[in-house]
């Protein structure tokens, strides 16, 4: 395994540097000024502008401002934003954690839920179980999240409160609220209830395809030779299934959920505009907007790792699952 590991860190400055490096070149490259949108539709004398691209090193030659840009990350500053002058590094402070935190309980729904609702529906197979799962993961993949977002605002929102039904059927639809956790992610002092909305909405795509993914898996796992063998040793069904069927077909589904992680870390756009969380995702589309370079690379590097790092724990925790699988240590390669 230390020699897999090993191979699989020995990639990590290419990706990062490739990713990057698109990045930069694109925000030169594509029509637009960054001075310009710093200082909006008024006309910029000269010499402010000079002064402007002075600040920033907008004034040198592409290869210098690469040069040094790839100088600050090598000590760990990513950089200052055009619009708010602040330290790319503060605001990743500011919006990587709530961002790791919507995406972290998006998929812990996506997995309990989705696991489940598949395994049930292989196992109930043409059942009416499996008629409504196949039924409502397609309206789920279907509706656009953004759509979803507003219905649930909508429902939990304004129509709970209009016909006065119960304090615990009315949630938060905007905002962070108290930014309460315990142990990092777990929320406290009423922290779930803004957390609740968003959450579902970011998850509800994903467990839509890990359910249709998990009951795929799980057919084909039930027709195994193995799986016949642990019915004729007098296991009973549900040890068949859960032993024997569960730990195999997960393996896909491992693969889905942790690139999916990274994913949504980063792309949560959408549900973040939606419920105003303060994440990455939303940072980086206004960046985008404002032209403003430092936060889109700083943001993305950041993200570039993290989905690294969790594609490296995915592959290593497959031997967890199947033991069979080895890697090049064990196999000798």
């Amino acid at each position: 395994m230390r020699s897999y590991v090993l191979r699989r860190l020995a990639l990590v400055p290419f990706v990062v540097w490739g990713a990057v490096t698109v990045l930069f070149l694109l925000f030169f490259v594509l029509p637009g000024d960054p001075v310009q949108q710093l200082m909006g539709e008024r006309a910029v004398p000269e010499n402010v502008r000079a002064n402007i691209e002075a600040r920033y090193g907008l004034d040198q030659p592409l290869y210098v401002q690469y040069g040094r840009y790839w100088g600050q990350v090598a000590t760990g500053d990513l950089g200052e934003s055009y619009q708010s002058r602040r330290s790319v590094n503060a605001i990743l402070a500011d919006t990587g954690a709530a961002s790791l935190r919507l995406a972290l309980w998006a998929v812990i729904i996506e997995v309990i839920v989705g696991v489940i609702t598949g395994v049930v529906s292989a196992v109930r197979r043409y059942s009416f179980v499996d008629a409504l799962t196949t039924v409502s993961t397609t309206m789920l993949v279907a509706v656009p999240v953004f759509v979803l977002g507003y219905l649930l605002q909508y429902a939990f929102g304004v129509f709970t409160f209009q016909r006065g039904l119960p304090e615990w059927l009315r949630f938060p639809v905007q905002g962070i609220g108290p930014d309460s956790w315990a142990l990092f992610f777990w929320p406290t002092n009423g922290q779930w209830r803004h957390l609740i909305l968003p959450a579902l909405t970011l998850a509800s795509v994903s467990t839509a395809l890990v359910a249709r993914l998990m009951r795929t898996t799980m057919l084909e796992t039930l027709r195994a030779d193995y799986m016949r063998t642990a019915r004729a040793k007098g296991l009973s069904e549900r040890q068949v299934v859960l032993r024997h069927g569960l730990r195999n077909a997960m393996i896909p589904v491992i693969t889905y959920v942790g690139l999916d992680l990274g994913v949504l870390i980063g792309s949560a756009v959408l549900t973040e505009t939606v419920f105003n969380w303060p994440g990455m995702g939303t940072a980086i589309y206004g960046a985008i907007l404002a032209q403003d370079a430092p936060v889109v690379l700083g943001l993305v590097l950041v993200l570039v790792l993290a989905y690294i790092a969790i594609n490296l724990l995915v592959d290593l925790s497959y031997g967890l699952f199947d033991p069979r699988i080895r890697y090049g240590d064990e196999a000798g390669s």
